[in-house]
């Protein structure tokens, strides 16, 4: 799969940033009516994605952020689904 992700790598990780511009978009214009568990759910694998690539091309700075982004979607997700208050 890393051969695959080195041999793409830069459509990736367009597609990741494409997919958090989308997500965030969503929010902005729906507001109160998003459909949190879908945003919190694309958020989360463009996070995963984007960590990936950045731990593929050694980036430390970017690694560090995006796995914080997966982080924070997996809380975003257990919210969104009413597993956690």
């Amino acid at each position: 799969m890393n051969a695959f992700i080195l041999k793409h790598l830069k459509t990736l990780e367009m597609l990741g940033v494409l997919m958090r511009i989308a997500s965030f978009t969503v929010v902005s214009w729906l507001g109160p009516a998003s459909p949190f568990l879908w945003v919190w759910l694309v958020n989360t694998v463009d996070a995963v994605l984007l960590t990936w690539c950045a731990v593929l091309k050694a980036d430390k700075a970017y690694t560090l952020l995006n796995a914080f982004w997966v982080l924070v979607g997996a809380v975003g997700i257990a919210r969104a689904a009413g597993w956690v208050a």
